[in-house]
């Protein structure tokens, strides 16, 4: 599934999560084993594929949705899921639009999320299962309990990533202040970051389906990726061809993109970052800019941190640079050049703290 489809998945699944007025109407009509065809949004193209019902046109309450699903047909809201529109609905897609579901209920459902920009959620009578489909793709909920077991063990993976993306960074550092970094060890540090946040989207996921049973997982989740992303930006900007912030941007896009086997490759890592070479490529030797150490100065703005990488152009440069060539850079002054010089000693001798 691609980032576009995955926002409108976790899109929907945000809009039935635990806590939410509709997740309660849900859980209503499971317990009593109704079975519903609810749809939300694209009004006008609802209404297009809409025979017969009756017009409601009422605030939404869990109570009044549970009411209503004792009938026949599809109930629909609007996209704010504020009013319930109308009842009984009689739902006529394009029976010619392919479908992979076998019930009738599922086979509608399916069918107008294709035909129409709307949610549809489906409860299954006789299994209490409930699928939501939106744009042709399907999730089906599942129990909370599953789905937070499923966060907790995403959950240690993304704390092995972490630990690993950690030990394989610091090791970067030491090489790059003895100014013998190379690409394989460059590719290694972005193939860790790029799968911590691969699995930090997985717990997204889980978090946005939990809802407000979701918090603790958010906050271990923060935690464990604080400051990955910025750090893997500014080490793309470090050692691609080109440092700026868009191009930096596209190379990550690419890295995003690439299949597991792929990004377990470190020459295709590099190629990503606009090198060019054979197998070779990956032990060459190459410089920093600076980027990422510059990040971690205390109160350096990272305009300044720019301006610093400009006037230097290697992080070998800025290690030679006195505390006056430093306060020469605009933005810099006194005080902010003793503070580089001496945040860049503190790393030195202490690269992991």
């Amino acid at each position: 599934m691609d980032t576009a489809q995955n926002d409108v998945m976790l899109q929907a699944l945000a809009a039935v999560a635990p806590g939410t007025p509709l997740r309660e109407g849900l859980d209503h009509v499971i317990s009593a084993r109704t079975g519903a065809l609810i749809v939300i949004g694209d009004e006008r193209g609802v209404e297009s594929i809409s025979n017969g019902g009756f017009v409601v046109g009422v605030p939404y309450t869990p109570q009044r949705l549970f009411e209503l699903a004792k009938m026949d047909g599809a109930i629909t809201l609007d996209a704010e899921m504020r009013h319930i529109l109308k009842a009984n609905v009689h739902l006529v897609p394009d029976p010619a639009i392919p479908t992979s579901e076998t019930g009738m209920r599922h086979r509608t459902a399916e069918r107008v999320s294709l035909q129409t920009d709307a949610l549809v959620v489906s409860i299954s009578q006789r299994r209490d299962v409930v699928s939501l489909y939106r744009r042709g793709q399907k999730v089906v909920l599942e129990d909370i309990e599953v789905v937070l077991a499923k966060a907790n063990q995403a959950l240690q993976t993304l704390e092995r990533y972490r630990t690993r993306l950690d030990e394989v960074s610091t090791h970067l550092t030491v090489l790059e202040f003895e100014n013998a970094s190379t690409f394989r060890e460059v590719a290694l540090v972005i193939q860790r970051a790029e799968m911590v946040l691969r699995v930090a989207k997985e717990v997204t996921r889980y978090v946005v389906e939990l809802g407000e049973d979701g918090r603790l997982v958010r906050m271990q989740a923060d935690e464990l990726t604080a400051g990955v992303d910025e750090d893997y930006t500014m080490l793309v900007r470090d050692y691609a061809v080109d440092p700026s912030t868009r191009t930096a941007a596209r190379a990550r896009q690419r890295i995003s993109a690439m299949k597991p086997e792929q990004l377990l490759d470190p020459l295709a890592v590099v190629h990503a970052l606009g090198h060019a070479g054979g197998a070779d490529l990956i032990e060459q030797q190459v410089r920093p800019r600076g980027y990422r150490v510059l990040r971690h100065i205390p109160a350096l703005p990272s305009s300044v941190a720019n301006r610093v990488v400009d006037r230097f152009q290697t992080l070998a440069a800025l290690l030679g640079a006195s505390e006056q060539q430093l306060d020469d850079v605009e933005g810099v002054g006194a005080r902010r050049a003793a503070a580089i010089l001496d945040g860049l000693r503190r790393m030195r001798e202490h690269p992991g703290g």
